[in-house]
């Protein structure tokens, strides 16, 4: 991938030589120095950016655009302020054409698999940080995507937080399991949640190593335990340093 300069400056190569396949129900995570093309590679994945070079498929089909069947979370919420908690969930599935009853009953299934019972009719200025990403996730899973693409969702949340919704994401995508791919600059993050971890070199984005994090876990994955009991396992932290490692000696220091 290949954006222009501006007023004469030289192109920047944000990707390059990127290849890979994200296999269904795999919760894949993205990881990297500043800079390197993480979020890129999402927008393009997600249809929001065209690559200059190559190609993108869901399944046999070329990705073009944007649609349901590729919903994105974003670290700010993109939540609507005049809205309320059902109105903002409700908002893609009246865009896609889905008729009143089946909103409806999706609303219904997800309000409390979300942890949102009760604040159905606040608006987002009336819920914490972590309550409004519960909307912005839960306004994704109703459309039932085939990926679900997230952006750093937990950059914005103090650590508390952050550390409650990694564990509810994991419950919640454990319902349904759609693929996930998933950025983030959090080594722990990143070993705690997937599947498998791409590590990207500095810019240009290229794959530097694919870490195969179920060698490490096992059958039973780790994600299924609190984060705290899962981060005094030896294992863990092994796996944790070596993500380090990989990431750290891409990382240019100014």
């Amino acid at each position: 991938m290949v954006f222009a300069g501006n007023r004469g400056a030289e192109p920047t190569v944000a990707v390059d030589k990127f290849s890979f396949e994200v296999k269904e129900s795999e919760f894949l995570v993205i990881v990297g120095p500043s800079g390197c093309g993480k979020s890129t590679v999402l927008s393009m994945t997600g249809g929001l950016t065209n690559p200059t070079a190559g190609q993108i498929y869901l399944g046999a089909e070329l990705i073009r655009r944007p649609g349901p069947d590729k919903a994105i979370v974003f670290q700010n919420f993109s939540l609507f302020p005049w809205k309320t908690v059902t109105e903002n969930i409700e908002f893609g599935l009246c865009l896609n054409g889905v008729d009143e009853a089946e909103r409806r009953r999706r609303i219904d299934y997800y309000i409390p698999v979300i942890g949102l019972q009760g604040f159905e009719n606040h608006y987002p200025k009336q819920l914490s940080g972590g309550m409004q990403q519960r909307v912005a996730i839960a306004r994704s899973l109703v459309l039932r995507p085939r990926v679900l693409l997230l952006d750093e969702p937990f950059a914005a949340l103090d650590a508390q937080n952050r550390t409650v919704m990694q564990e509810e994401l994991v419950r919640v995508w454990s319902e349904h399991k759609p693929t996930v791919i998933f950025v983030t600059h959090s080594v722990e993050e990143a070993v705690f949640l997937a599947d498998r971890i791409v590590v990207m070199t500095r810019r240009p984005g290229r794959i530097k190593e694919v870490v195969n994090v179920r060698e490490a876990t096992g059958e039973q994955h780790w994600r299924a335990v609190p984060l705290d009991q899962v981060m005094r396992r030896n294992d863990f932290q092994d796996l944790r340093g070596r993500i380090w490692s990989l990431i750290r000696d891409e990382i240019v220091v100014a």
